[in-house]
């Protein structure tokens, strides 16, 4: 069983910038962050895998950065640009069940969440 513990949200103005963080408490082989989505359950950001490869939903492409660091078993999700679109609670999710995509589910582990609210 792994734990994943987020931390960084808060409130910043349209335009700014935040950094996420996921703590987790094992090794992984892929991790990715999500945010509710209308009409779906969740909708995945980002993802990365052990070696480093990234992918990203349109919606963030050339504005979010995932990236971690394995020696400390933690995610970040550097945020620029920020849209009040991206306003939601965001959510870090680590190991499905085949392909390292952030479209993949179910993820096995999630942390609680860490709220993100941007303002116009």
């Amino acid at each position: 069983q792994v734990q994943l513990q987020e931390s960084g949200g808060g409130s910043v103005q349209s335009g700014g910038s935040l950094k996420l963080s996921c703590a987790a408490s094992g090794d992984t082989r892929c991790m990715a962050w999500f945010r509710p989505a209308p009409g779906n359950e969740r909708e995945g950001v980002a993802a990365i895998d052990n070696d480093g490869a990234t992918n990203y939903a349109d919606s963030v492409k050339g504005r979010f950065i995932i990236s971690q660091d394995n020696a400390k078993n933690t995610l970040y999700l550097q945020m620029n640009s920020l849209k009040p679109e991206d306003t939601a609670m965001y959510y870090c999710a680590a190991d499905p069940p085949a392909d390292c995509y952030s479209g993949s589910w179910p993820y096995k582990f999630w942390g609680q969440g860490t709220q993100v609210t941007v303002l116009t």
